[in-house]
């Protein structure tokens, strides 16, 4: 302990001699809540709905660009996603966009985008809010 913290009083109720490396080798066990893949699915799809389409203003989830989500026991997630496109512009940043949305949930762990092409996407994929967003229902 410095001089200052001495004068300060802190650690003042612990005994003197006191080595601080022994009791920060000391582990503690604390007991972590796991969070199953089907608890972890509706919050991940609730941030997948905050990622927007640059250029159509519905998000990703509702315009049918996330294909699959896989949610390991472990919070890993691998999500398939595609573009409505294979020239859209924005091609390379949103996989990145995807997974710092995904990212921002509790209890997930390593996340992996890939972007697959097949199926191409299609306006049957979207889902009825998003159609009812564009005018097209």
């Amino acid at each position: 302990m410095n001089r200052l913290a001495r004068f300060a009083g802190f650690g003042a109720d612990e005994p003197q001699g006191i080595d601080r490396d022994d009791d920060a080798a000391q582990t503690v066990d604390a007991e972590v809540e796991r969070v199953t893949p089907e608890e972890l699915r509706e919050p991940i799809i609730a941030a997948l709905r905050q990622v927007y389409d640059p250029e159509i203003p519905v998000n990703i989830y509702d315009l049918g660009l996330i294909y699959d989500i896989a949610i390991a026991d472990n919070g890993d997630v691998a999500i398939d996603m595609t573009l409505t496109a294979p020239a859209c512009p924005v091609a390379g940043m949103m996989p990145v966009m995807v997974k710092d949305a995904v990212q921002r949930v509790e209890g997930v762990g390593n996340i992996e985008v890939e972007l697959v092409w097949d199926p191409p996407w299609s306006q049957e994929k979207m889902s009825e809010e998003a159609l009812l967003q564009l005018g097209m229902l």
